[in-house]
Protein backbone atom coordinates (compact mmCIF):
# COMPACT_ATOMS: atom_id res chain seq x y z
CA UNK A 1 0.00 0.00 0.00
CA UNK A 2 1.76 3.28 -0.80
CA UNK A 3 1.90 6.09 1.57
CA UNK A 4 1.14 9.58 0.99
CA UNK A 5 0.51 12.98 2.01
CA UNK A 6 -3.40 15.07 2.17
CA UNK A 7 -2.95 17.65 -0.07
CA UNK A 8 -6.03 19.19 0.99
CA UNK A 9 -9.30 17.80 2.37
CA UNK A 10 -12.76 19.56 2.91
CA UNK A 11 -15.08 17.98 5.38
CA UNK A 12 -18.16 20.25 4.88
CA UNK A 13 -17.97 18.11 0.76
CA UNK A 14 -16.75 14.74 2.24
CA UNK A 15 -13.96 14.47 -0.34
CA UNK A 16 -10.39 15.53 -0.87
CA UNK A 17 -6.50 14.46 -2.72
CA UNK A 18 -3.84 13.01 -1.35
CA UNK A 19 -0.19 12.82 -3.14
CA UNK A 20 0.53 9.10 -4.73
CA UNK A 21 4.27 9.24 -5.22
CA UNK A 22 5.41 8.57 -8.68
CA UNK A 23 1.84 8.31 -9.89
CA UNK A 24 -0.71 10.99 -10.01
CA UNK A 25 -2.88 12.54 -7.07
CA UNK A 26 -5.64 10.10 -5.37
CA UNK A 27 -9.36 11.30 -4.54
CA UNK A 28 -10.43 10.23 -1.49
CA UNK A 29 -14.22 10.12 -0.67
CA UNK A 30 -15.60 10.30 2.77
CA UNK A 31 -17.03 6.60 2.75
CA UNK A 32 -13.24 5.51 2.34
CA UNK A 33 -12.01 6.70 5.74
CA UNK A 34 -11.76 4.02 8.66
CA UNK A 35 -14.35 4.47 11.31
CA UNK A 36 -14.25 7.22 13.93
CA UNK A 37 -12.37 9.71 11.06
CA UNK A 38 -13.99 12.33 10.01
CA UNK A 39 -11.77 14.52 8.54
CA UNK A 40 -8.22 14.58 7.56
CA UNK A 41 -5.64 17.92 7.28
CA UNK A 42 -3.32 18.67 4.93
CA UNK A 43 -0.07 17.52 5.63
CA UNK A 44 -1.45 14.42 7.21
CA UNK A 45 0.38 11.10 6.47
CA UNK A 46 -2.03 7.80 5.41
CA UNK A 47 -1.87 4.43 3.82
CA UNK A 48 -3.99 3.39 1.20
CA UNK A 49 -5.33 1.12 -1.50
CA UNK A 50 -6.54 3.16 -4.86
CA UNK A 51 -8.13 1.86 -8.08
CA UNK A 52 -8.33 3.62 -11.49
CA UNK A 53 -11.43 5.60 -11.54
CA UNK A 54 -13.68 7.81 -14.07
CA UNK A 55 -12.02 10.55 -13.24
CA UNK A 56 -8.63 9.31 -12.12
CA UNK A 57 -7.06 7.42 -9.05
CA UNK A 58 -9.47 6.83 -6.22
CA UNK A 59 -8.54 5.62 -2.77
CA UNK A 60 -10.64 2.44 -1.67
CA UNK A 61 -9.30 2.12 2.00
CA UNK A 62 -7.44 4.81 3.85
CA UNK A 63 -5.36 4.05 6.67
CA UNK A 64 -4.03 7.25 8.80
CA UNK A 65 -0.51 7.05 9.97
CA UNK A 66 -0.37 10.73 11.78
CA UNK A 67 -2.59 12.28 14.31
CA UNK A 68 -4.02 15.10 12.45
CA UNK A 69 -2.08 18.72 13.63
CA UNK A 70 -3.77 20.58 15.77
CA UNK A 71 -4.35 24.14 14.98
CA UNK A 72 -3.42 27.09 17.40
CA UNK A 73 -6.03 28.96 18.87
CA UNK A 74 -6.27 31.76 19.55
CA UNK A 75 -4.81 33.66 22.24
CA UNK A 76 -6.12 37.62 22.35
CA UNK A 77 -9.53 38.83 22.49
CA UNK A 78 -10.77 40.42 18.78
CA UNK A 79 -10.60 43.62 20.67
CA UNK A 80 -6.88 43.35 21.70
CA UNK A 81 -6.36 42.00 18.24
CA UNK A 82 -7.73 45.48 17.19
CA UNK A 83 -5.68 47.32 19.26
CA UNK A 84 -2.37 45.83 18.15
CA UNK A 85 -3.18 46.52 14.66
CA UNK A 86 -4.13 50.00 15.03
CA UNK A 87 -0.61 50.60 16.89
CA UNK A 88 1.06 48.54 13.89
CA UNK A 89 -0.59 50.43 11.49
CA UNK A 90 0.51 54.00 13.11
CA UNK A 91 3.97 52.38 13.28
CA UNK A 92 4.23 52.13 9.69
CA UNK A 93 2.55 54.95 8.28
CA UNK A 94 4.66 57.08 11.00
CA UNK A 95 8.37 55.18 10.60
CA UNK A 96 8.28 52.62 7.57
CA UNK A 97 6.78 54.57 4.89
CA UNK A 98 8.02 57.85 5.05
CA UNK A 99 11.40 56.32 4.70
CA UNK A 100 10.75 53.85 2.10
CA UNK A 101 8.85 56.98 0.03
CA UNK A 102 12.49 58.85 0.70
CA UNK A 103 13.81 55.46 -1.39
CA UNK A 104 15.69 54.13 1.49
CA UNK A 105 14.70 50.89 3.61
CA UNK A 106 14.39 51.07 7.60
CA UNK A 107 17.14 50.72 10.01
CA UNK A 108 17.55 46.86 9.85
CA UNK A 109 17.15 46.66 13.70
CA UNK A 110 13.50 48.68 13.78
CA UNK A 111 12.59 46.66 10.30
CA UNK A 112 13.30 43.21 11.94
CA UNK A 113 11.17 44.52 15.18
CA UNK A 114 8.48 45.23 12.91
CA UNK A 115 8.43 42.52 10.77
CA UNK A 116 8.29 40.18 14.22
CA UNK A 117 5.28 42.24 14.89
CA UNK A 118 3.64 41.88 11.63
CA UNK A 119 4.21 38.07 11.87
CA UNK A 120 2.77 37.76 15.39
CA UNK A 121 -0.23 39.76 14.39
CA UNK A 122 -0.57 37.32 11.25
CA UNK A 123 -0.12 34.04 12.82
CA UNK A 124 -2.82 35.51 15.24
CA UNK A 125 -4.84 36.06 12.42
CA UNK A 126 -4.23 32.63 10.88
CA UNK A 127 -5.07 30.51 13.68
Amino acid sequence: MPVGKVKWYDADKGFGFASNPGEEDVYIAKNVLPQGVEALTAGQRIEFDFAAGRRGPQALRVKVLDTPRRRPAHTRKPEELSSMLMDVMTVIESQVQPVLAQGRYPERKEARQIAEILRAVAKELDA
